[in-house]
């Protein structure tokens, strides 16, 4: 089995026109010769990515969902200005190439970045990785230590101070994402009543020191060195990243975080090897991050349980398209009941609370 993160086949109704790419990037990209081969990242649940193979040449195209798509969330030309600017500051970003605004080409706009090539990881530590529960440790916190040192960077100096307004943003988020969530409710989908009433009532206040949050920080989104597996050499997935406060973008990563402790129902829902002996538990996680990033967290919950609501509003999101028939891929029909899962989950931090 290959290690390092592999393409497979188109899915049904995702595929890409090469004779309408090829011009395009031999145009924008120098050293592009042959034809191109294509195929598709498993990956992906919101943007669509693509690997592109020509003669000595790998690139990575990425490209917004067919049918219904939230606006803000889908903005390639920021993705791939984000990617641009943070290169020299953050050296996990792969270099962007060519951002095509032409929407003829392929029914939508595209950016086209370099390939990283590595390992990413899925549910479950592949065996050949060989790590032990130390080594396994060692690479969760590196992961943690990766974020900490994103949410560190001056992003006034890398310009992009106008990336997003850190004044408010946690109260923005909160009515965003109950705004989002009423728009995509499907007839099956639960509400949420409570969760909402508590998050608006335990709001923080601005955090002191804004920083660049990626919002969607997990191990299926970093890529390890294939000689080296404990390495993060790469960041992938800059679509929601915007200015606010660094422990919302905790609460993002702690959502996707099921340690080994958690019940059956919610391990099925796990995407990433945050069970494996060696990682932390949550609450290692959040201790470890307020060491490395020298501050002290004691609503930990709020941001937990704000994990928890937005993923659930992504999950319904997604959905929603399948419900409505402008997706077919089938991994999302199972995503009203995850949906339901988080909500639990949420309650049961809310009745545990200390806040």
């Amino acid at each position: 089995m290959a290690l390092t993160d592999s393409s497979t086949r188109i899915r049904s109704g995702e595929e890409l026109d090469a004779s309408q790419i090829d011009p395009y990037l031999k145009a924008h990209i120098p050293g592009l010769g042959g034809e191109p081969r294509i195929s598709q990242f498993p990956g992906g649940a919101s943007n669509l990515t693509y690997l592109i193979e020509y003669p000595g040449h790998e690139l990575v195209l990425r490209r917004p969902p067919f049918g219904h798509k939230a606006k803000s969330a889908h903005d390639m030309g920021r993705e791939y200005r984000i990617l641009n600017h943070l290169k020299d500051a953050f050296p996990y970003c792969p270099k962007a190439y060519a951002h095509c605004t032409d929407t003829s080409l392929i029914g939508s706009e595209f950016y086209v970045m370099q390939r990283v090539k590595g390992i990413i990881l899925r549910s479950e530590l592949p065996a050949e990785l060989t790590l032990t529960a130390d080594n396994t440790g060692a690479l969760c916190r590196s992961f943690i230590d990766t974020l900490v040192e994103l949410h560190k960077v001056d992003y006034t100096a890398c310009g992009l101070a106008d990336l997003g307004k850190p004044e408010g943003y946690v109260q923005r988020q909160i009515s965003g994402w109950c705004d989002r969530y009423e728009k995509a409710l499907t007839p099956d989908a639960p509400h949420w009543e409570t969760v909402k009433a508590w998050l608006n009532a335990h709001l923080p206040p601005d955090h002191p020191t804004p920083a660049i949050v990626h919002n969607d920080y997990r191990f299926d989104n970093v890529i390890l060195d294939p000689h080296n597996p404990r390495q993060i050499i790469g960041v992938l997935d800059w679509e929601l990243t915007t200015l606010g406060d660094p422990l919302m973008d905790l609460g993002n990563t702690l959502a996707y975080w099921i340690e080994a402790n958690d019940p059956p129902e919610v391990q099925r829902m796990r995407r990433q090897p945050s069970h494996a002996p060696g990682m932390l538990t949550r609450r290692e996680f959040v201790d470890y991050y307020a060491e490395r990033a020298g501050i002290q967290i004691d609503n930990y919950d709020f941001y937990y349980t704000y994990g928890l609501f937005r993923l659930a509003g992504i999950v319904q999101q997604i959905y929603y398209r399948f419900y409505h028939g402008q997706t077919q891929d089938k991994r999302f029909a199972q995503f009203v009941h995850m949906n339901a899962l988080l909500e639990h989950m949420s309650l049961k931090v809310i009745e545990r609370s200390s806040l």
